[in-house]
């Protein structure tokens, strides 16, 4: 599996995560959403991730993205 889809799977996974977690646990959990969000988009535009980068160093073959 690429960087690409791992980023990609695990950014959903956790808006998911913390949606639920929204609905069930505590409203406050949508600031996380928020934040992978506002991460997802940023990378959009500079092409920085900080997860690309850590899985780049874990020896992860790199995508068309990262």
């Amino acid at each position: 599996m690429s960087i690409d889809r791992i980023v990609f799977a695990v950014a959903g996974a956790f808006i998911l995560l913390s949606v639920l977690l929204a609905v069930y646990v505590n409203i406050n959990w949508l600031w996380f959403t928020g934040f992978v969000g506002a991460n997802l988009l940023q990378s959009a535009f500079t092409g920085f991730c900080p997860m690309a980068l850590i899985l780049k160093k874990l020896g992860k073959q790199p995508g068309a993205a990262f």
